[in-house]
């Protein structure tokens, strides 16, 4: 909680003011018992109703000035709660945007969800009722015992009797329940990450009739949550009727006590009335400071999840000074490895590999054979062992915004974001005008059918595009990439749901892009590699063959049966 509080900075004079409005409103509250005493002993024992009347005007007036106290000081910690999530919230989103592919892999998406939202909800919640009760209920409290010292002494013993006793219940279940809450927060993120993995794949789950599959380990995870749920609960619930319990056992004592006091002439009949609405101004105190150390154990407990999460190093340094070099589309592998965390076995070994400015490299192999880990490595999306060079310096060494505006990506995944056709395609270059997109458009073989679209550029694109086809959404990923005019262009299995004709116009309107860009094309398909001036065959994670059609055809076994699996024997003789 230490390293968010800096983002509560920019309103500290919210935490102040508050926290001061309650603290008046509690003071106001503190003066009504003995407002209630002199009623009684003064208005109601002489029988003056002038002077009922005017204390009656006194409590309204205390009323009324309390509740205005109590609005402003609701508004300036609302304010104050909401800023500082927005101000954590926008921290965190920041921080990830920063984070490896690797980080991101091991935190997982569907706990970053979980902390970006619900964990966040909670803080929010536990700041708003702190700045508002932490500071006011202990007041009302001790002062309730001071003001009944002011009363009588005897009868004020009761008091420092039992607040001790109450103190101790409250901290006995805040430091039980607060443990658990960190479980609960554990427990919601896998049951996020269920509802997650099951909305991204219900094609899949519908086509393999897993449906009473997947709704009992839902059940499962949901189960466990629940259980857990209703476990903490029912102790937090502990909390309420053991303080009326002794409250009420307080009160039947403080009226014996007052009882005795009265009969001997101690105490007036107004004075125990007015003890016992401090002991009753205690029992609401507590209930509420008893729920709001449970809100807030719960807030500390989300609280310190998010922190872990600005905690988690990015594990790309970026460089102190400029990169020397220029992004001309030379890329060189210099022995290179990888392992990614966690994993048993590495994905890649050995890599050399040398490409110059405007070549087409093709990259082949079986599946899981660790070519698209080769092609992340070169805008650094994870470090690797050995050196990884683009335009004759390490990655390392050139800042990150400054490599990736050098590297077209377009991933395995076909993924739009929900907007316009336009909106999608600026993202590969912000100022690119109208003639550059539709020119990427043509390039991408994506001109016809974006024209037919009502609205053409600023037809709407739903969530991941899914008013599209397959093969569309891929040429429109295509085109913005080659809106980019990067000097280094990745296209891995970009073209998959592709006809080999539209490919083939695709492939051959890239070889004729006026920037000339070095291309790496990941495929499954040896056709679409055949023109490539190199190819790069894995295995395994291991180069077992570079170099062009002709020259792998004859000298590598493993290109060799890659290519009969899709041509047949007669091809390859």
């Amino acid at each position: 909680m230490k390293k968010l509080l800096p983002y509560l900075r920019a309103y500290r004079k919210e935490c102040v003011l508050g926290p001061l409005f309650k603290l008046l409103e509690a003071s106001f509250d503190l003066l009504v018992p003995l407002v209630m005493a002199s009623v009684i002993d003064v208005g109601i024992g002489r029988n003056d109703r002038a002077y009922i009347l005017q204390m009656c005007g006194v409590l309204i007036l205390l009323g009324a000035v309390g509740l205005v106290c109590a609005l402003v000081a609701q508004y300036f910690a609302a304010k104050a709660a909401v800023g500082f999530t927005a101000n954590v919230r926008r921290a965190v989103f920041v921080h990830l945007q920063t984070l490896s592919f690797a980080a991101l892999d091991e935190a997982g998406p569907s706990t970053l969800m979980t902390r970006l939202t619900s964990d966040m909800n909670q803080v929010q919640n536990g700041v708003n009722l702190a700045l508002r009760l932490l500071l006011r209920s202990p007041l009302v409290v001790f002062g309730s015992m001071v003001m009944a010292f002011t009363i009588d002494l005897h009868a004020a013993l009761v008091f420092v009797a039992i607040i001790p006793l109450l103190g101790a219940v409250v901290c006995g279940v805040m430091l039980w329940t607060l443990p658990r809450y960190r479980q609960v927060q554990s427990r919601l993120d896998k049951v996020l990450g269920a509802v997650r993995e099951n909305l991204a794949g219900v094609r899949v789950i519908r086509a393999f009739g897993r449906e009473n599959a997947e709704i009992r380990a839902f059940h499962g995870l949901n189960q466990d949550l629940t259980s857990l749920q209703i476990f903490v609960g029912r102790v937090s619930a502990l909390m309420n009727p053991a303080t009326f319990v002794l409250i009420n056992l307080a009160t039947l004592v403080l009226l014996w006590v007052g009882a005795i006091r009265v009969d001997t002439g101690r105490l007036t009949q107004g004075q125990v009335v007015a003890l016992i609405n401090y002991m009753a101004q205690i029992l609401t105190e507590l209930v509420k400071l008893a729920n709001l150390i449970l809100n807030i154990s719960r807030a500390l407990a989300c609280a310190g999840r998010v922190q872990r999460v600005l905690e988690i190093p990015s594990g790309m340094p970026q460089p102190a000074a400029p990169c020397p070099g220029a992004a001309d589309g030379s890329v060189e592998f210099d022995n290179v490895s990888f392992t990614y965390p966690g994993a048993g076995a590495p994905s890649l070994t050995g890599i050399r590999l040398r490409v110059r400015p405007g070549e087409t490299v093709g990259v082949i192999g079986g599946t899981g054979s660790g070519k698209s880990t080769l092609v992340s490595l070169i805008p650094r999306f994870y470090d690797a062992q050995g050196v990884v060079r683009v335009g004759g310096q390490d990655v390392r060494q050139w800042p990150l915004e400054a490599l990736r505006a050098a590297v077209g990506v377009v991933p395995q995944q076909a993924q739009l974001f929900t907007g316009t056709v336009r909106e999608n395609l600026l993202w590969g270059q912000e100022t690119a005008t109208d003639a550059d997109l539709w020119a990427a458009l043509t390039a991408a073989q994506a001109k016809d059918f974006v024209e037919q679209l009502p609205g053409g550029l600023d037809a709407p694109v739903a969530q991941g595009g899914r008013n599209f086809s397959g093969g569309q959404r891929q040429r429109l990923t295509v085109a913005r990439a080659l809106v980019r005019k990067s000097p280094i262009l990745i296209l891995d299995d970009s073209m998959s749901a592709l006809d080999l004709a539209t490919e083939a116009a695709l492939r051959r309107a890239i070889a004729a892009l006026p920037h000339h860009p070095t291309v790496f094309l990941i495929s499954q398909r040896a056709a679409s590699l055949l023109s490539a001036d190199q190819i790069l065959v894995l295995e395994d994670g291991v180069p077992v063959g570079l170099g062009r059609h002709q020259d792998l055809l004859a000298g590598c076994p493993v290109y060799r049966e890659i290519y009969r699996s899709q041509f047949g024997e007669e091809a390859v003789s």
